[in-house]
């Protein structure tokens, strides 16, 4: 009761009034130099590297920091952007990626692939009692010609799609990486589509502009057919092809079996006879053709009969198309040859699984 009564007397000045822990102001910045320039990178990886010398606690505890941001003309009162150190704050350094920088760049007013000049400094703080630093410093950032904000999911809606303009039935597409989406499926000429960030509520919406993805309105094919469209909101551009074909690829003697689109990505052939393969090799993979050229489905790494495993029939594409790829394909499970036998093949390119293919003698 005595130890706690002293600590509660020391606390307090002379009035009464409770004494906040105080800390000084952080007297120097390291890292990065004043008037750096930076061309902002894509990858998730990309960072960039704050420091500056420690502060004091008047309890000789450790200060909390922040980063502190904002516009070149801007006095910290109403900063832009704050995010605390490394260590929930309890360093005197912070690693913040690109990809924050570029969302930063963009709220103090940058354009996509526009360059701006922001101010930064940090605040010491124990308690309540924030302390700014003594030094301000400016960064000049390049803004990534893509999107500050990205959508952790993206879909694709509208008339010209094979679920409709019902936004809650909208296709959802494979994430590839952060901002890397695509989807193969089928578009209706002369009706619209877009992308969305979301299938309820009010989601954003983007569609194609020229070479680029942009945000809001709707886009278009001029003729009906099967796609494969990839967007990549890090850099804001889209690209897009028409798939004109899937086969099956026997690679000796080099016959190939056409696959119908079924639907939502997937290409089906059931009850197929096989009667003029006389081949004794059992190696296969698929063939694509498109509009822009001819590419192969193959193996991830893959060169045994099937044991039963799912991911035995996980695939890729490829564009060095040949015929004989290693450890690239898979073998047919029959062990008397191709002919004489019945088939169901299915060649799934769904986005909300695996890319996967499957086999069956009936």
């Amino acid at each position: 009761m005595i130890v706690s009564l002293v600590l509660a007397f020391n606390a307090c000045s002379s009035d009464g009034e409770v004494r906040h822990t105080g800390v000084t102001a952080v007297k120097q910045l390291y890292e990065p130099d004043n008037g750096k320039a930076i061309v902002l990178q894509s990858s998730a990886s990309a960072t960039l590297y704050f420091e500056w010398e420690p502060s004091t606690a008047e309890d000789s505890g450790r200060p909390l920091y922040e980063v502190v941001f904002d516009k070149a003309d801007g006095n910290f009162s109403d900063p832009i952007f704050i995010t605390a150190a490394d260590n929930n704050g309890g360093t005197n350094h912070a690693t913040i990626t690109h990809k924050q920088l570029n969302s930063i760049a963009a709220t103090a007013g940058a354009g996509s692939g526009e360059q701006i000049t922001l101010k930064w400094t940090v605040f010491a703080s124990k308690d309540y009692n924030p302390v700014k630093a003594e030094q301000e410093r400016t960064l000049t950032v390049t803004r990534l010609a893509g999107f500050a904000d990205i959508p952790s999911q993206l879909y694709i809606t509208g008339e010209a799609t094979e679920a409709g303009s019902d936004l809650s039935k909208a296709l959802v597409m494979k994430k590839v990486n952060d901002g890397e989406f695509e989807i193969y499926t089928k578009l209706t000429e002369g009706k619209a589509f877009k992308f969305v960030s979301a299938v309820s509520g009010t989601p954003v919406e983007y569609s194609l502009s020229g070479e680029k993805l942009v945000e809001g309105g709707t886009s278009s094919v001029a003729k009906t057919g099967i796609y494969k469209y990839f967007v990549d909101f890090n850099i804001g551009s889209f690209s897009m092809k028409e798939v004109t074909k899937v086969s099956l690829f026997v690679n000796s003697p080099q016959v190939k079996i056409e696959l119908p689109y079924k639907g939502l990505g997937v290409w089906e052939l059931l009850n197929h006879e096989i009667t003029d393969i006389t081949d004794g090799d059992d190696r296969y993979k698929f063939r694509m053709e498109s509009s822009a050229g001819e590419t192969e489905w193959r193996a991830i790494n893959n060169d045994s009969k099937p044991t039963g495993n799912e991911a035995y029939y996980y695939m890729v594409e490829k564009t060095n198309v040949e015929q004989w790829t290693n450890n690239e394909i898979w073998k047919s499970p029959s062990t008397d040859g191709w002919s004489g036998k019945t088939y169901d093949f299915m060649f799934s390119l769904n986005p909300e699984t695996s890319y996967t293919h499957n086999f069956v003698i009936k």
